[in-house]
């Protein structure tokens, strides 16, 4: 029985150790790249490469090694949540997968409450591979669903069927996920409204805790963009009515619009998205992949035999690094905090970053009576759903107004600057031509 008990005590003394960490350390979050994909999608401008699985092995061996190295660095914080995207994270071996989590586990001191999510793609989906991913602590899975329409689908160059989604779906759940993010791309080639809402209700009839709703960009470089003059694509106004009638449907749902893209049911917003939006820290470790925390950015190549080789034989890969001036992340909490329904407020952006509110407010004014942000009572100022629909060109403003007010500081600084040192000149002129009169 004493023995027992002294485990039983030892347990709780571990557990509170545990909770005191918790409570002290920085929060962080953790970004995995996983370059390979079966099929590369038309429209992906991510790092990613298909047909390439014979790599997999030594990228997993540099892929732990990273993780190995990052972690001394991240000392005194504590991982809130981790994500495994890419690319296809689904089609890792699952012993490459346990590899990896067992890693994190060992190597980095996990919140209790840790979100960790695993992009899956609906062909990769096995009740083996959801096994994994639970033993592994995942517990949030995002999917790309795209469209409803296997026509869609098809011109996309996805490699699923919407019914391939459905059934993916019905593994998640029975699985025990709880928490499930489903994406959907709007503005497609020929897509008409009707065919839009079919897939939005088609998603809806899912039931995902979290939708993320993209428009079709053509990237420079892809499939898609090289074919833009064989395509009918859909006119801004028409992608704007698909935008904006996604957005009230799903309110109806009982979906909250947090950020331009991202609509969840209350309690499921990404957490890991959101350190991104609100400037907080995240480590990354994989080709391509972005850190920024302890107060440097940086980066890794773009290349996974330079990341495997510089890994392995001990290479150079850190592509880009440095230190992030106050004035900077000013300029980069205008242009990323409007993306979310927190939006921004005068008193913390001055407070922060003791940059002047002002010329940005004023701009915010002239938003407000166009319909395009509206002002809170607690004085944070955010965009309405319109607003949303031009937030590019909108922040752009914001940020220009800024910039603008920032030279006129300069120059006034200058101009003032001139002005003492002619006073300063002016007097010691005239203190010398007192002095030679006297002698």
């Amino acid at each position: 029985m004493k023995k027992q008990i002294r485990q039983h005590q030892k347990r709780e003394l571990k557990l509170q150790r545990k909770r005191m960490r918790d409570l002290r350390g920085r929060r962080l979050g953790l970004y995995i790249h996983v370059p390979f994909c079966r099929r590369k999608c038309d429209y992906c401008d991510f790092y990613s490469l298909a047909n390439s699985e014979d790599r997999m092995q030594d990228y997993v061996r540099a892929l732990l090694l990273n993780l190995e190295e990052l972690a001394p660095r991240t000392e005194g914080y504590v991982l809130d949540t981790i994500y495994l995207g890419g690319g296809t994270p689904s089609i890792l071996p699952e012993n490459a997968l346990k590899q990896l989590f067992k890693a994190i586990h060992k190597e980095y001191h996990l919140s209790r409450d840790c979100e960790i999510t695993v992009e899956v793609n609906p062909d990769s989906v096995t009740p083996s591979l959801l096994k994994t991913l639970r033993h592994g602590g995942v517990n949030r899975i995002s999917m790309g669903v795209q469209s409803a329409h296997d026509e869609e689908l098809s011109l996309l160059n996805r490699l699923h069927t919407f019914e391939q989604a459905e059934r993916a779906v019905g593994m998640i759940r029975k699985a025990g996920f709880k928490n499930l993010n489903l994406d959907l791309i709007f503005g497609l080639p020929d897509q008409t409204m009707e065919a839009w809402q079919e897939s939005v209700e088609a998603i809806l009839a899912l039931e995902p805790e979290h939708i993320s709703m993209y428009a079709l960009t053509l990237e420079e470089g892809t499939p898609l963009w090289q074919r833009q003059d064989e395509l009918n694509l859909v006119s801004n106004d028409d992608q704007a009515d698909e935008y904006l009638w996604a957005v009230n449907r799903l309110a109806e749902m009982g979906y909250e619009q947090y950020e331009v893209s991202n609509f969840a049911k209350e309690g499921y917003r990404s957490r890991h998205n959101m350190k991104y939006w609100l400037g907080q820290e995240y480590g990354g470790v994989g080709p391509s992949a972005h850190s920024d925390f302890g107060g440097r950015r940086y980066s890794y190549v773009r290349d996974l035999e330079g990341y495997i080789s510089g890994m392995l034989n001990g290479g150079v890969i850190v592509d880009s690094s440095e230190m992030i001036p106050p004035e900077e992340r000013g300029y980069e909490y205008l242009m990323l905090r409007m993306r979310t329904v927190e939006g921004i407020e005068g008193n913390e952006y001055g407070s922060t970053f003791r940059m002047n509110f002002t010329p940005v407010e004023k701009k915010l004014e002239l938003f407000r009576d166009s319909g395009w942000v509206v002002q809170e009572d607690n004085g944070r100022w955010h965009f309405t759903p319109t607003g949303f629909l031009l937030s590019n060109q909108l922040i752009g403003e914001l940020l220009e107004s800024q910039e603008e007010n920032r030279l006129e500081v300069m120059l006034a600084t200058h101009r003032a600057q001139q002005a003492a040192e002619a006073a300063e000149a002016a007097a010691k002129e005239a203190a010398e031509k007192e002095a030679s009169v006297e002698a």
